[in-house]
């Protein structure tokens, strides 16, 4: 999913106003502070725990796809992997082998798109 024009604050501003809960109301259900979930909101604070994230994620009751958006953001917000990949990525030496190998010869879009469908296709 694109995360390009959208922000980890903007995000949630959108989906609790579909949820039609204020900032406040967001802070208490998720269990953090009015002022924290603000600074979350601008911008002002990017290194939230995984656990805070999660409790969002339930909170808001995010589909798959935007559960994995809100990771991506979360992780651009901070400069990290989204917090649903590291322990995948640790377990496996062949992902990590196959993402420095992408990394090392600058792997196009395309090729990820064609790997990732013929996963897809095998399953």
């Amino acid at each position: 999913m694109d995360v390009s024009g959208v922000s980890l604050g903007g995000f949630i501003i959108q989906k609790r106003k579909t949820k039609d809960l204020s900032a406040r109301q967001l802070a208490l259900a998720v269990d953090i502070t009015p002022e924290y979930m603000c600074e979350i909101e601008k911008g002002r604070k990017t290194a939230v725990s995984e656990d805070i994230l999660n409790r969002l994620i339930r909170v808001l009751s995010l589909t798959e796809a935007e559960t994995e958006l809100f990771y991506d953001l979360a992780a651009i917000a901070r400069n990290s992997v989204s917090a649903d990949l590291p322990e995948y990525i640790m377990a496996n030496q062949l992902v990590r082998a196959a993402i420095r190998t992408a990394k090392k010869n600058n792997v196009p879009d395309e090729k990820w798109e064609k790997f990732i469908n013929e996963i897809i296709r095998e399953e």
